[in-house]
């Protein structure tokens, strides 16, 4: 597939009809056009002449590389700007001279103010006419012959001002929010410093490749995807992550692309082309989910296609109907059926979803959560139980010396002396636990496979490790019972003993995260009823990790499929988000209505999940969901808006006091408060 950048795109509406247009082409099936972002996807063979004039007919075209991009971005806008003022000093200029001075002058200034502002709706239109192809164009074309016809000199020029008016506001609102989108994209680094042979020389981004070495200096971006192998900084991981707090790195760290070197020079070992980079695959899931139609989407473009014949049916009848059957007066209900007609533009229905979609999308973006489609950005507003895995989620998934008791005052040296070389994540805690106190040196170590290691410390040997391991010892009632209370609080229990003695005994948890408490408070109150957690782990340390972090429920002992069968279950009762570390959570994330990953730029989590937080804690989902409910009320909103002043102006026809000019107002009013409405997504209090 070929893509393209296509600029001039008047409405979603319009977009739609010219992608319909191009899929009657030879090749054209597979092509699609979409107004969000402004892009053409065609296959390789299509005949790109007959595409550029399918666009043309709705004066939308494709943007050539070579053209200066800022021109023709504002050229239209410019025109449009200069040719509406003129239209609305011709247009008071009639008015003044149609009561002080000549008829005859005030309706040629008129008729000019309705030329300048609306030849190019009218061209379109007569050229839908021939085709008997009904949008909005058409429709101000019938309306403006019709109002000129019956000498509604002023209204037809008040009409064509109008609704150019609205179609330059329209195309804003859109503008806006592409451009807050591509600001996003433009994170993207442009070029690197590769070093070879002890040289330094630039080269583009695209010819960047694995095992390259590259130089990053202070306030530059990092390239790509890499491996530190000289020198210390501290990082901007926002383009990434979402986070502004600076991230030490040093020899052997992994850095991402598009993070930005503080401080200091470093010399990265790159370990992905830049097209696999998480930079640029985090930036096309960003460009494709924009794409992508959500339910509502797809429900008011099929509405708006039987909505405008309907709506010309209904024009008909208020045309005909009263001056043949109730004596009703030609003029007076021609001139109210051009109206009826106005009030079939369905610009502001169409435009009800896809600005506040984007700006959403743009919106989490930046805070490095990535939401892969509008589709999941509604889901997510719907959602009303979420599901949690306990380990790397909720907890930090490293164990921890949660408490200890010492009944021989060298307990934690030893014990530390004997684990300072095991990579096992319990010998790690304990080394931590023990920061700061001098090492004794062992001579012997031998592991025991399952459940611990002997050493020899000066003559003397020492058992550590599990029950299990010290079955040669019997145990005091006091040590009994203290093995038994730290059970009860689900820790893994540590035992470091003599042939004779204990000397101390260890409680090992995995350690809660500190936003833990705060997230799931904060997800109740963002409207989510019902929290849950699933692990692997036994009873009791589920339960007590669940009454720490204030889960409504939990369940235990569970195994990846029984995960995903309770998933299931939950499911037939409510909208399930299942939120995993993303590794060993895929099945489960894909069995839940929405899979939230969290992991910092894993690949399996980018590609398994619908919504991925980048961080690596879950600190600002509570956000993403408020943000989520908040687009889903404002696409209901914006669709009673444009509904609702639509349905007022078609009920002013019964007393027939509907004119052109509310007929445009309720419509351009409509389009006006949509697309508003729809920004303040992306504009929020700090």
């Amino acid at each position: 597939m070929n893509e393209y950048k296509v600029k001039g795109l008047t409405c979603a509406n319009c977009t739609r009809e010219l992608q319909e247009e191009i899929n009657k082409l030879p090749s054209g099936e597979s092509a699609s056009l979409s107004y969000n972002t402004g892009k053409l996807k065609v296959d390789h063979s299509i005949d790109l002449n007959k595409v550029k004039k399918i666009l043309s007919s709705d004066g939308a075209f494709i943007e050539d590389g070579n053209d200066d991009h800022h021109d023709h971005q504002h050229q239209p806008g410019i025109n449009w700007i200069a040719l509406l003022s003129i239209s609305a000093f011709l247009y008071v200029a009639g008015f003044i001279t149609e009561n002080f001075l000549n008829e005859y002058i005030a309706i040629g200034m008129f008729l000019a103010a309705t030329v300048l502002s609306g030849y190019q709706t009218f061209l379109k239109g007569l050229k839908n006419l021939s085709k008997l192809k009904f949008n909005i164009e058409t429709l101000m074309t019938i309306a403006l012959i019709g109002a000129l016809g019956i000498g509604e000199w002023k209204e037809g020029a008040l009409v064509a001002i109008l609704f150019g008016l609205n179609e330059y506001l329209e195309g804003l609102g859109m503008q806006k929010a592409r451009k807050s989108m591509e600001k996003l994209l433009e994170i993207a680094p442009k070029e690197a410093t590769v070093i070879e042979n002890n040289e330094e020389r630039i080269v583009s981004i695209s010819s960047l490749g694995v095992d390259h070495i590259v130089l990053v200096r202070a306030g530059e971006k990092i390239p790509s995807d890499g491996i530190v192998i000289e020198g210390k900084s501290s990082v901007n991981e926002a383009a990434i992550t979402g986070e502004s707090m600076p991230v030490e790195k040093a020899i052997n760290e992994p850095v991402f692309g598009g993070s930005i070197n503080n401080e200091g020079i470093l010399k990265i070992k790159i370990t992905k082309a830049y097209e696999d980079s998480s930079l640029a695959k985090i930036l096309h899931l960003v460009e494709e989910a924009q794409e992508t139609k959500t339910p509502t989407e797809l429900f008011i473009n099929k509405f708006a296609k039987y909505y405008t014949p309907l709506i010309m049916i209904i024009a008909a009848f208020v045309m005909l109907i009263p001056p043949f059957l109730l004596d009703g007066s030609w003029g007076d209900w021609f001139y109210q059926g051009l109206a009826v007609l106005i009030v079939g533009c369905p610009c502001a229905l169409v435009l009800s979803s896809p600005i506040a979609i984007v700006s959403g999308i743009t919106k989490n973006a930046r805070a490095g959560i990535l939401i892969k489609g509008g589709v999941f950005l509604e889901q997510l507003g719907k959602v009303t139980t979420i599901a949690f895995d306990k380990t790397g989620t909720l907890t930090k998934g490293e164990p921890y010396v949660e408490d200890y008791i010492e009944y021989h005052p060298g307990f934690l040296q030893i014990a530390a002396s004997i684990e300072k070389n095991s990579t096992h994540p319990i010998a790690k805690a304990i080394v931590n636990k023990a920061e700061g106190i001098s090492y004794l040196p062992v001579e012997e170590l031998t592991t025991v496979t399952g459940s611990g290691l002997v050493a020899q410390i000066e003559g003397v040997t020492y058992f550590l490790g599990n029950e299990s391991h010290m079955k040669d010892l019997t145990f005091q009632q006091n040590v009994i019972d203290q093995i038994k209370q730290y059970k009860e609080k689900g820790m893994t229990i540590v035992i470091l003993a003599t042939d004779e003695d204990v000397l101390g005994i260890m409680g090992i948890s995995d350690e809660i995260r500190e936003e833990s408490v705060n997230v799931i408070k904060n997800l109740h109150a963002a409207g989510i009823q019902h929290t849950v957690m699933l692990t692997g782990d036994h009873e009791k340390t589920a339960e007590k990790v669940a009454e720490k972090v204030g889960v409504k429920s939990y369940f235990a002992s569970l195994l990846p499929d029984q995960k995903v069968a309770k998933i299931k279950e939950l499911s037939n009762r409510e909208k399930v988000a299942m939120v995993g570390d993303g590794i060993n959570d895929a099945p489960a994330l894909a069995t839940a209505d929405l899979g939230i990953a969290m992991g910092k730029g894993t690949d399996s989590a980018i590609e398994t999940a619908d919504i991925v937080l980048m961080q690596n804690h879950l600190g600002k989902l509570p956000n993403a969901i408020k943000s989520a409910k908040k687009v889903n009320s404002i696409i209901k909103l914006n669709i009673a808006l444009a509904l609702g002043l639509k349905l007022i102006a078609l009920l002013l026809t019964i007393p027939g006091l509907l004119t052109l000019w509310i007929a445009i107002l309720s419509d351009m009013g409509a389009t006006i408060l949509v697309t508003l409405i729809s920004l303040t997504v992306i504009y929020e209090k700090k």
